[in-house]
């Protein structure tokens, strides 16, 4: 039977979901979950998970539109990282072609390269096995691109492919997870080719603010203005045709002498286009919170001087100052499902129409958890961006081509 969604997004509310986890976070290392909403004056709730003994990041963070989704998405966070560090699973070394007699191996061609990537024909690599949402068949794939262990010596051929936590999810159901795992995919990749689509493409994808009506959404954006804090929106949906937007928080008491208060950025992806906007305006406010405590472990000194240069605070001062915008909220796709699995094959549906025919995925779950992890990969879709070691694909040097022929 289809599972309903509740609220746009999940097959249990908020509170069913926190009612199941709760008793198993220290299983996981989980030791606290609290609230750093009151050290920024927007009042968008964010809340942290933090795992001592983790093998990524010790504290994970989460935001809602209320305390418990918060909360909520601060735990799934850190019981995904949790679950992706030690995953269990089967592995075998070799090259690709020594694995091709094990079974079916991933389009290597088709997925994210490392910058400076040393991979070839005769590269030894671990690899483990993921299964084709579309047939059930299994098929090889990096290790790299499932595990999420930086505490042990990297492995032989390590670096070959880009290492994120891109398409990692979690979710009440396995394909809650698979989709919201597929969501982060489209949304990285759209932010690939919107940010190599130049600064014209840029400034005509800016949504009017005035055109945002929906009121949920309204509610959001009048918090942030009120802590005289101006939202700036962009559409970033790209060819798949799945809502995705970007959002970059301007403090109004910024300074870029006297006062250089960090620009937050935010980007939300979903099939419902009001859904996508909010995730894009908590997570830039989550985003701006995490700066502020300072309890990020890959948050480093040149990250601050990014956000912080008189350069940038000046090109964002200009946007937040200017009231125009070039698009409609209308005009970004919107499509509605009733079901996970409607909003599933919506999804899929919309990535075979542009090309990218295989959705695979790693089941990470454990028997006894009441929730599901999985890891998610969409070969042929670009990675993301804010890694140090991206390369851009081949879609993005596809859009570059284009722009220059």
């Amino acid at each position: 039977m289809e599972q309903v969604l509740f609220n746009g997004s999940r097959v249990r509310s908020p509170e069913q979901t926190w009612s199941a986890i709760k008793p198993r976070l220290r299983e996981f290392g989980i030791t606290r979950v609290g609230e750093i909403t009151g050290l920024d004056r927007i009042g968008i709730p964010v809340w942290i998970a933090i795992r001592p003994n983790a093998r990524t990041l010790s504290v994970s963070q989460g935001k809602g539109l209320n305390d418990t989704a918060a909360k909520v998405s601060a735990a799934m966070e850190a019981l995904e990282l949790a679950h992706a560090e030690q995953p269990g699973l089967e592995l075998r070394h070799g090259t690709a072609s020594e694995l091709r007699v094990f079974g079916d191996i991933v389009d290597l061609t088709a997925l994210p390269r490392a910058r400076n990537s040393a991979f070839g024909t005769n590269t030894v690599i671990a690899w483990t096995r993921a299964v084709d949402w579309k047939t059930g068949e299994p098929i090889w794939v990096p290790f790299e691109i499932v595990n999420a262990d930086a505490s042990v010596h990297r492995m032989d051929g390590a670096g070959s492919f880009l290492h994120t936590t891109n398409g990692l999810a979690s979710g009440n159901i396995a394909d809650e997870a698979i989709l919201h795992g597929l969501c982060e995919l489209i949304e990285r990749d759209a932010l690939a080719l919107w940010h190599y689509a130049g600064p014209t493409a840029q400034a005509a994808s800016r949504i009017a603010p005035a055109s945002i009506d929906f009121p949920v959404v309204a509610d959001v954006i009048r918090r942030l203005r009120s802590a005289d804090i101006e939202p700036i929106v962009w559409d970033a949906t790209s060819d798949i045709g799945i809502a995705t937007v970007r959002v970059a928080l301007y403090d109004n008491n910024s300074d870029p002498l006297t006062n250089p208060l960090p620009v937050s950025a935010g980007a939300g992806c979903h099939p419902d286009k009001t859904i996508a906007l909010c995730r894009a305006l908590t997570e830039a406010a989550q985003s701006r919170l995490t700066a502020i405590a300072g309890s990020r472990d890959d948050l480093g000194r040149q990250r601050y001087r990014e956000t912080q240069s008189a350069h940038a605070l000046d090109a964002f001062r200009a946007h937040a100052q200017s009231e125009t915008g070039h698009k409609a909220f209308s005009s970004i796709p919107d499509a509605a499902a009733e079901s996970i699995t409607g909003a599933l094959n919506l999804v899929v549906t919309h990535l075979e129409g542009a090309g990218l025919t295989q959705v695979l995925t790693v089941n990470l779950s454990t028997s006894e958890m009441p929730v599901a992890v999985v890891r998610t990969i969409v070969p042929g879709l670009e990675g993301p961006i804010d890694s140090p070691s991206y390369l851009p694909g081949a879609r993005v040097l596809a859009r570059a081509s284009g722009m220059h022929a």
